[in-house]
């Protein structure tokens, strides 16, 4: 479906154009038309599917027609880094349609403070918050939700596992009872299904397939001992120099230090990102990481939902998620928007029921990559010249690969 079946103005259908986009993704021809029928709506989707459009071209319609003189829009999202990426993409589609927006979140100076309490008390057609940071502002008295429109809860099951529930609770309670409310949601565990029960009314469900990294994701393992870790991946970033985006994730902070020095080199940037940096630090490392001025980017699970970083040539998951909801999450930082991209795994023994229940989330075996020679015999170096993910790059592995799993069924190595 295009976007000009959506009976979407000319507006916004303009803006929609000039950012490139032509056809509606599922979940966008599936929910805008209800979100714009003024229904309730619980939709299932997973990260880098287009939800964020589908509820902000719809409510962002209505705004455009109606020009409401209050906030009519809250959303609230799990992560500061969230909130900026939504906050960017509204101004982006609000080119042409003198929509006002602003993000809320912690970590900021005190001009940001200034500037927020500005727009709460005053009124932005949308509001786009973290919980925490939004409550402190409610605790001064100031805040004018009283008029609130539409209430949109993104990433619900992580504002959930975060511990926001009653954070979540106590916001709604500043906004009118009579509202339309979106929750979106990469999963559908039980506390969601709860919480729609309190804040919801009889609302419309849309579920897409979930928990399947994007099909344009080459998916890899490779079982070793963690000490042949960085060996590999210092590997597998010189044999391929036309990777100039890679993104590895660690499990932990103290990792990640680790990881970030066993990869400095004198030829490219190796940055790390946590949650332990200002907020001007870790924008200013995306930034640079997006401009593809840091080539290797090593960040805890802070970035592994809702940041829009596209062309990522390479995810490595230096260990095994424990949520294989999460590995779905991460491996979904490549090959967004029918791209192509390559995501490793590097797995030891105690990683391995982590990767069989990942296993069975998606539905399939994960290809079990033989360790190059140099590795797999304990040599300190790599011999020169013997790239080993050219069959990634090329696309001779995956057709290989496919033809072999038609005929016999994927086995391990």
């Amino acid at each position: 479906m295009i976007f000009d079946d959506l009976d979407l103005n000319p507006e916004l259908l303009e803006s929609i154009d000039y950012m490139g986009f032509s056809e509606a993704t599922p979940i966008q021809e599936k929910a805008i038309p209800v979100i714009m029928s003024g229904r309730d709506l619980i939709a299932c989707a997973q990260t880098g599917t287009g939800k964020t459009a589908a509820f902000l071209l719809p409510i962002m319609n209505h705004i455009s027609e109606k020009r409401p003189s209050h906030t009519h829009t809250l959303i609230l999202v799990p992560t500061r880094e969230l909130a900026l990426q939504i906050d960017q993409q509204i101004q982006g589609l609000a080119y042409t349609l003198n929509i006002t927006s602003l993000a809320v979140y912690g970590g900021g100076d005190g001009n940001g403070w200034d500037q927020e309490k500005a727009a709460l008390s005053k009124g932005a057609d949308i509001i786009v918050a973290t919980p925490g940071r939004l409550i402190s502002h409610l605790n001064q008295g100031y805040v004018k939700f009283n008029q609130i429109e539409v209430l949109v809860l993104d990433e619900a099951d992580r504002m959930l596992d975060i511990g926001f529930y009653d954070d979540i609770m106590r916001i709604i309670s500043y906004v009118p009872k009579k509202r339309q409310t979106l929750m979106f949601s990469a999963t559908m565990p039980p506390k969601i299904r709860s919480m729609s029960k309190h804040i919801m009314k009889n609302p419309v469900e849309i579920a897409l397939e979930m928990s399947k990294p994007p099909e344009g994701v080459i998916q890899a393992i490779y079982k070793l001992s963690d000490n042949q870790k960085l060996p590999l991946i210092n590997s597998l970033i010189a044999d391929n120099p036309d990777y100039h985006s890679i993104l590895i994730f660690s499990s932990t902070k103290k990792k990640l230090s680790e990881i970030v020095r066993g990869l400095r080199s004198k030829n490219y940037l190796v940055e790390g990102i946590s949650s332990d940096l200002e907020q001007k630090e870790r924008e200013e490392m995306l930034l640079r990481f997006k401009s593809r001025k840091t080539r290797v980017l090593v960040a805890t699970d802070v970035l592994s939902r809702g940041i829009d970083i596209k062309d990522i040539n390479l995810v490595i998951n230096f260990d095994a998620p424990s949520d294989a909801e999460d590995y779905v999450h991460r491996v979904g930082r490549t090959a967004r928007a029918e791209t192509t991209g390559v995501a490793v795994t590097l797995v030891n023994k105690a990683d391995m029921p982590k990767m069989y229940r990942i296993e069975k989330l998606i539905g399939n075996k994960i290809y079990n990559a033989p360790l190059p020679a140099f590795i797999a015999e304990g040599h300190d170096k790599r011999p020169a010249h013997r790239p080993f993910l050219t069959k990634y790059e090329k696309g001779g592995f995956r057709r290989k690969f496919n033809q072999k799993s038609k005929r016999q069924g994927v086995r391990d190595n």
